[in-house]
């Protein structure tokens, strides 16, 4: 089994780009995903100069990596409304969608899906319950989790920041493959569209 490092985080626009590498990479067997979560950005309302900076952005990844960004998160960027941002919430909801027995790229789709598709707020618990929910978890389960999941998601965010000093990354998203007792980055934005040629990619990596 190869390992590869991701550096990511799930509020990232470029980490949701990056998405069907992602699953590809998943897929593909003899790799094993190393999640690491950078807590991006903590709490807070963007202010609208930044709302059309985040907008103009997407339409550049949407026009570089051929994902989609859904109508719903548009409007809520666009809209007159408060646009609150956070990572710990849904990194929190990550960590504990696989302890509940989620797979971590589904756990990971499905937080990103429900932010740049259906314009969730993913900094709200009760919207994260609701997640949770609608992928089979039991809610007081979900709940019970999340309030003592928090200290271990910070020490793992930490831990993230730790490796990515040693590994020299300083953004997200980032591929780190284990090989042969060496530390190689993964090309992966040269693959953005061409998921074919990703995983051939990918299979030269194994058998390389």
């Amino acid at each position: 089994m190869v390992n590869v490092h991701y550096f990511f985080d799930p509020m990232c626009g470029w980490c949701y780009g990056a998405s069907p590498l992602i699953g590809g990479l998943a897929a593909t067997p003899g790799f094993k995903i190393i999640y690491h979560p950078g807590g991006m950005i903590m709490k807070q309302a963007i202010d609208p100069a930044f709302r059309q900076h985040i907008l103009h952005a997407d339409r550049k990844i949407a026009a570089m990596t051929g994902v989609h960004f859904g109508e719903a998160y548009q409007a809520r960027v666009a809209g007159e409304g408060e646009f609150v941002v956070d990572s710990y919430a849904p990194t929190c909801a990550f960590l504990v969608g696989q302890e509940m027995g989620i797979a971590a790229d589904i756990m990971l789709e499905t937080l990103q899906q429900a932010h740049y598709q259906d314009g969730k707020h993913l900094d709200e618990l009760n919207v994260l319950a609701e997640l949770a929910v609608s992928i089979g978890l039991d809610e007081t389960e979900w709940n019970q989790h999340m309030v003592k999941f928090e200290p271990e998601m910070m020490d793992i965010i930490k831990e993230s920041h730790r490796l990515m000093g040693q590994m020299q990354v300083s953004g997200y998203p980032t591929l780190i493959i284990e090989k042969e007792g060496k530390l190689e980055r993964l090309e992966h934005t040269r693959f953005y569209g061409r998921i074919s040629d990703w995983e051939a990619y990918l299979a030269g990596c194994l058998g390389g």
